[in-house]
């Protein structure tokens, strides 16, 4: 495990669950934090990265985004594979060298977007909405981490990933602003991005806010569905069975002749489903586990070096659009 802050330590408990999993040590540049984190975990702290034991299979880095690369390379390049966190890298062309090291030795490289494992986005899937507009808010209270990207690397970028994920089909158009706050980076932002479908997403990002909120509604023809990620619930609303019969109706009907209109609508004109997820497996772990299968080669990378880059690439837009529209403040 490379990176002993909050993910790191994380990441570093996660590995110590799962089971046939050998977690060798833990390092970091803060030799204390690193064997405070190890120790507790029956593990080894180290200060560098060459410390490390030389017959490693896998390994997880929770570093800054700007030493992602860097640090990621040379494992891939020894057939190390790699879970890095997101956003995969600082730059496309960083990205590129990861994604050339993992194909030259046939390591596995994951990038992750553990949100992909929020339970609410596999119901999602599950539901297989066809979204015509979407509209995601991120918002955070200021955590003092990961103050060397702005919010869109650090915040957005999980929305970026959950969007082309979700709509698959490519971006045809991004119209971005944003401004700074508290540090010299962007600290919130606001992306409308059109999808060449026709798809159309407004993505609100913060990292300055009052109170946390992370939240998804889906529009499509034939539903709406309202994603509370942080509480894990989620909203459903779909065509009724008598969606077709009762619709032709409306402008005939007095609502006054009606005893409960809201029953009339959800009767069978519209159908409600509610779920809630609170005890779904820890993102995280499912990811992790998911990663290590594929390492295996007993699954499917959970979200490849590939998929890391087009999202980093849809972040790199948003923030070229920010700039050419002077709201980089």
């Amino acid at each position: 495990m490379v990176g002993a802050g909050h993910l790191g330590r994380i990441h570093s408990r996660v590995y110590r669950e799962i089971g046939g999993v050998d977690l060798v040590g833990v390092v970091d540049a803060r030799e204390d934090r690193a064997r405070g984190v190890a120790e507790r975990l029956g593990s080894k702290g180290y200060k560098a990265v060459g410390e490390l034991p030389s017959d490693l299979d896998v390994v997880s880095i929770a570093t800054p985004t700007v030493a992602h690369a860097e640090i990621a390379i040379p494992f891939l390049e020894r057939g190390v594979s790699v879970l890095v966190e997101k956003p995969i890298a600082a730059s496309i062309e960083e990205a590129d060298a990861m994604l050339a090291a993992a194909s030259r030795s046939g390591a596995v490289l994951t990038v992750g977007h553990s949100e992909r494992f929020n339970p609410g986005i596999r119901a999602v899937a599950e539901f297989a909405v066809r979204p015509r507009f979407v509209e995601v808010h991120r918002l955070a209270p200021f955590s003092f981490r990961s103050q060397d990207v702005g919010v869109v690397l650090d915040l957005m970028i999980h929305d970026l990933d959950l969007l082309l994920h979700l709509v698959c089909d490519e971006v045809e158009s991004v119209d971005a602003v944003g401004g700074n706050v508290l540090t010299t980076a962007e600290d919130l932002a606001n992306a409308r991005i059109r999808f060449k479908n026709g798809c159309v997403a407004n993505v609100t990002a913060s990292r300055v806010s009052l109170e946390p909120l992370r939240r998804m509604r889906f529009f499509s023809p034939d539903s709406y569905v309202s994603l509370d990620l942080q509480k894990r619930y989620a909203l459903a609303v779909r065509k009724g069975p008598r969606w077709e019969s009762e619709r032709k109706r409306l402008s005939e009907l007095d609502p006054a002749s009606l005893q409960d209109p809201r029953a009339f609508v959800f009767g069978g004109l519209l159908e409600i489903k509610e779920a809630h997820f609170q005890d779904e497996t820890e993102p995280l772990k499912a990811e992790i586990a998911a990663f290590l299968n594929a390492v295996r080669g007993a699954g499917q990378n959970p979200c490849s070096g590939d998929e890391g880059r087009r999202a980093l690439a849809l972040a790199v837009r948003v923030l070229q659009s920010m700039d050419a529209n002077a709201w980089r403040l």
